[in-house]
């Protein structure tokens, strides 16, 4: 593409004097010819015009200059507050430092000054313990002497008297009281035992009781088993506890005398019942 098409496909205008000519050409015809006092006034007109507008230019420079500089002096101002508040606060906390190292030396001098009190105290009490005299010790009273006890003389005729009482063997007679009074205490302790009554071992048992299905009678099956009674047996508390789909169990609890009654002889007694109950579980042996 050559610069003359370039040219031709840009919007530039390039008859615009033309344009300027006619349009002053046209108000001339309507206004009449400008006389050259007019064409200068006009002219005047216009630089006074551009005078205007580089005045108006200039004012407006002048005012982003000035808000410019009054912008950074703002930002000035407040950087020095900023650092005058920074140096009062580290001042102040100087001054606090100080006042508080001031406050902690005049203690320790006073400690100091105990210190040395205490021990100007101390150095005269040894001063003086040195120059007195040590007491001489008192003697010690002397122990009075304990009076033996006068040895017991015996006569002779006492002695011959104690030799004739002792026995060295022994009487048949009195070996036979001593065994017959032996055998009569036995027999009174075996008395006594046999009276006394002996402790009987219990035992509480938990019996889980299960129906065959949920169409089973609890309360007849219930009344079934504690039919039955047997020497050293003794039914307690029962209630019906959930299985599953609808069927419940009997859990019964009973009290046994260890010596008469078994877990095994309770299941066979109540399996017996075979219409009603299906199985028969231990569900908790307690000893009392």
């Amino acid at each position: 593409m050559s610069g003359l098409q370039c040219l031709a496909a840009d919007n530039i205008w390039f008859d615009k004097q033309r344009f300027d000519d006619a349009e002053r050409r046209f108000y001339e015809g309507v206004n009449g010819p400008a006389t050259p006092q007019q064409q200068q006034d006009k002219d005047a007109n216009a630089i006074l015009q551009d005078i205007a507008k580089s005045r108006q230019n200039i004012q407006q420079s002048l005012n982003g200059v000035k808000s410019a500089l009054q912008q950074a002096k703002g930002r000035q101002h407040k950087r020095q507050h900023r650092n005058s508040s920074l140096h009062a606060s580290v001042d102040h906390e100087l001054v606090s430092r100080m006042k508080s190292l001031e406050l902690e030396n005049q203690t320790l001098h006073k400690v100091v000054e105990d210190m040395r009190a205490a021990l100007l105290k101390l150095e005269t009490r040894v001063a003086v313990l040195e120059k007195t005299p040590t007491p001489v010790a008192v003697p010690c009273a002397k122990a009075t002497p304990v009076k033996a006890a006068p040895a017991k003389v015996e006569n002779g005729d006492d002695e011959e008297e104690d030799d004739d009482d002792i026995d060295l063997f022994g009487s048949d007679e009195d070996n036979e009281a001593a065994e017959r009074l032996k055998q009569e205490r036995l027999a009174a302790y075996a008395a006594k035992k046999a009276k006394k009554p002996a402790l009987i071992a219990k035992s509480s048992i938990l019996l889980d009781v299960k129906p065959w299905d949920d169409e089973t009678d609890m309360g007849k099956l219930e009344e079934h088993v504690r039919s039955v009674q047997m020497d050293g047996l003794l039914w307690g508390a029962s209630k019906l506890v959930p299985v599953g789909y609808g069927i419940k169990k009997l859990q019964i609890n009973c009290v046994v005398e260890d010596d008469k009654v078994g877990t095994d002889i309770l299941e066979e007694e109540i399996t017996k019942f075979e219409d009603f109950v299906q199985s028969v579980d231990v569900a908790a042996f307690n000893k009392i």
